[in-house]
């Protein structure tokens, strides 16, 4: 059983943790909108947001372990690996063994997957845009500093 609060500071702060004013429904129900908007946008090339982050992984360094696109991720294996499936499967990757290690998979883009990173960029900067419209650049540096620091408090 959970006490209700007494003291009116109590209350207030119960208030502000209560959904739909909550600071963490408010930043799932953007993430949602976010993946909503980018889900519809990506559909037209049979892409997922889940193949975008990986893609960014690769084009930012290609040939990465797959444990490593997993950790920059913080993903479990099984969801990553099935996503990785698929990407191989629409030619967008091809998996090789590391000839010094042949325990480690490293993960290559292929021509394919490298065309998008001329294509998928300029969709995200336009969801980006819509999202951010009427907020300043510091606000939008503030707001970023802000939610690392909330990922590194919470991680």
């Amino acid at each position: 059983m959970v006490s209700k609060p007494n003291k009116p500071q109590d209350l207030e702060s119960w208030q502000q943790v209560r959904a739909p004013y909550g600071v963490g429904y408010r930043i799932k129900l953007v993430s949602q909108l976010l993946a909503r908007r980018f889900t519809e946008r990506l559909e037209p090339f049979g892409l997922t947001p889940f193949h975008w982050v990986v893609l960014c992984c690769l084009w930012e360094e290609d040939g990465l372990p797959t444990s490593s696109i997993g950790e920059k991720l913080q993903q479990v294996g099984g969801t990553l690996t099935g996503v990785l499936d698929r990407m191989e499967e629409r030619g967008l990757i091809r998996r090789e063994r590391d000839s010094r290690d042949r325990r480690i998979w490293r993960i290559w883009l292929t021509d394919a997957g490298r065309e998008l990173e001329t294509v998928l960029p300029p969709i995200a900067v336009e969801i980006r845009e819509q999202a951010m419209r009427g907020i300043s650049y510091a606000e939008r540096e503030q707001f970023s500093q802000i939610l690392s620091k909330t990922i590194v408090n919470l991680s």
